[in-house]
């Protein structure tokens, strides 16, 4: 059996919630109660492929949000494509 890690500070991660939605952001913090998740991306399908849109759209895009652990079934490191998709799209700098 393959034990993982977990997620720690600082890490682009992807959370799968109980409503069906797939996040991706940088975790800033995490307490017994809450994850909270820098700029959350959404994702989704376009013609394209995968495509990442905030995840609110009504809020400041560098505010920080709190999301429930109650709410969320999985949390694990984004695969190194996304997290690099997600970096460019929030700060311009492109990975390899």
């Amino acid at each position: 059996m393959l034990i993982t890690k977990g997620v720690a500070v600082g890490e682009v991660v992807t959370i799968k919630l109980y409503s069906g939605e797939e996040l991706v952001g940088k975790l800033s913090e995490e307490n017994d109660t809450y994850y909270v998740i820098s700029k959350p991306m959404v994702l989704s399908m376009t013609p394209q492929g995968i495509g990442m849109m905030p995840y609110l759209i009504t809020v400041e895009p560098d505010k920080d949000v709190p999301i429930k652990k109650t709410g969320v079934s999985v949390i694990l490191e984004s695969a190194r494509e996304f997290a690099n998709q997600y970096v460019q799209g929030t700060t311009g700098i492109a990975l390899r």
